[in-house]
């Protein structure tokens, strides 16, 4: 399992699409740059909707974790 030191956590347990990417936005918009999120999700689909909305913003994914139904992102704010 990777692990990064992290600025900030987001559990988004149980929440469906769009709601994980939708507060990952909202907490990353108030993050310093270089700054890193950890966001806990259980929707399979977030893995392809944090992917995509990282690529239009230009933030970067660190690490995908996938533990049981957990989906573990690591994502620093550009």
């Amino acid at each position: 399992m990777n692990k990064f030191d992290f600025n900030k956590e987001l559990d988004c347990t149980g929440l469906n699409c769009p709601l994980p990417v939708l507060k990952t936005k909202k907490i990353m918009d108030n993050m310093a740059k270089g700054e890193i999120l950890r966001m806990i999700s259980t929707d399979p689909g977030s893995k392809n909707d944090v992917t995509s909305w990282v690529g239009r913003t230009g933030n970067e994914i660190l690490s995908i974790e996938e533990l049981g139904k957990k989906l573990i992102f690591f994502i620093r704010k550009a």
